[in-house]
């Protein structure tokens, strides 16, 4: 079901079908790197991932991740949405795209619509967004749709630090 549009892409929500496209995404050394290794290996773990994840959530909370795709030919580029994860108060806005989509813009336009998505629709007072601190290229979409950076947040117990950018409409 289509949920946004914006002058390039749509977005819409995820189903069973996107599984192939979720295994390939949660497997680039991008993903692994600045989000984290999921241990989804095969179509099924990916199918079982968007069941229990973004299909749940968009049941429950009427939000979710939502497949991004090209506007031309519906091709999927990544996922961009929102998510209320147990680690955090507020709900968090997030986006992964394949690398060969990366430096055009869309992570931007997709962050855009799903920011005022959040507001206008779902009500949302305050979205925030978590990254890697050495996440250069994801602090930059951050800051550029206008969360500001608040602090530095502990959420493993590898010691690792996160940083918190936030909204408050």
């Amino acid at each position: 079901m289509k949920v946004l549009e914006t002058e390039r892409l749509i977005l819409r929500t995820l189903n069973e079908d996107d599984a192939e496209f979720y295994l390939r995404l949660v497997n680039q050394p991008s993903w692994l790197r600045f989000i984290g290794d999921r241990g989804i290996r095969t179509l099924e773990a990916a199918r079982e991932a968007l069941l229990n994840g973004p299909i749940a959530a968009q049941e429950r909370y009427g939000f979710s991740f939502y497949m991004t795709e090209l506007k031309d030919g519906a091709q999927p580029i990544g996922i961009c949405g929102l998510i209320k994860r147990e680690t955090l108060p507020d709900v968090d806005i997030g986006y992964a795209f394949l690398p060969e989509f990366w430096g055009n813009g869309y992570a931007y336009e997709a962050a855009s619509a799903v920011l005022e998505h959040g507001r206008r629709t779902c009500g949302l007072q305050r979205i925030v967004a978590i990254t890697a601190p050495d996440n250069h290229q994801s602090i930059k979409v951050l800051e550029k749709i206008g969360l500001k950076f608040e602090k530095m947040l502990q959420l493993k117990d590898d010691g690792s630090e996160t940083k918190l950018f936030a909204s408050q409409f």
